[in-house]
């Protein structure tokens, strides 16, 4: 019994790659204007197309960094109209999940002194 339900979940991983599309496999960056920031979300509109999209982060994210790699901030840090570029992927389960954030300008320049 243990055996067929070893295969069938092994079959169930493999269908699961199989059909996944290429492109959730792939970081992307977005660039925008922080709408809303909690705890485990964090949502973006790009001030030129009004693309607004959501990212999930986790309860300890500790990824937010500036453009020279030597300084990071905490997440009390990204407030409402604040400029970031969230680089994410879609690897779990196809939810985009937030895997760094660069804190920019208000000309979407990346500030000098805030990466890890």
């Amino acid at each position: 019994m243990r055996q067929i339900m070893t295969r069938g979940l092994a079959a169930l991983a493999l269908l699961a790659l199989t059909l996944a599309p290429g492109t959730a496999w792939a970081a992307s960056t977005f660039y925008g204007i922080t709408v809303h920031v909690s705890t485990n979300n964090i949502k973006v509109q790009n001030p030129r197309t009004k693309q607004t999209l959501s990212f999930e982060i986790l309860p300890k994210f500790d990824q937010i960094f500036s453009d020279n790699g030597k300084s990071t901030y905490q997440m009390k840090a990204i407030k409402p109209g604040r400029y970031v570029g969230i680089v994410y992927d879609q690897k779990a389960l196809g939810i985009r999940h937030a895997d760094k954030i660069y804190l920019l300008t208000n000309a979407n320049d990346r500030i000098h002194d805030i990466y890890h």
